[in-house]
């Protein structure tokens, strides 16, 4: 008896799955994190982990627009960082 091949897409999902859950840690460390650079950085993996989540949704469900959504969300992930780093750098803070 040949067991079934594990699909593609049935991997994508559960890989999404685990990423949803290192976005969960993320965010704890976002809220509690002891310094702000923590809370900058954990800020950043999160937004990071759903451009990842998207884009594996996008594979898995065979929605290219999931893909456009995502560059859009990463764009604005990065201009968020530069506007904190900034506002961080002005405000005193060492990053």
């Amino acid at each position: 008896m040949i067991p079934e091949p594990f699909a593609l897409e049935e991997a994508f999902l559960v890989a999404a799955g685990l990423f949803v859950v290192l976005a969960i840690a993320m965010f704890y460390r976002a809220v509690v994190g002891p310094t702000t650079q923590d809370r900058l950085l954990a800020v950043n993996v999160l937004g990071t982990n759903t451009v990842v989540i998207l884009a594996l949704l996008a594979v898995a469900l065979d929605q290219p627009w999931f893909l456009d959504v995502a560059l859009i969300y990463a764009l604005l992930n990065f201009l968020m960082s530069v506007a904190i780093s900034k506002f961080t750098v002005e405000r005193g803070g060492v990053l």
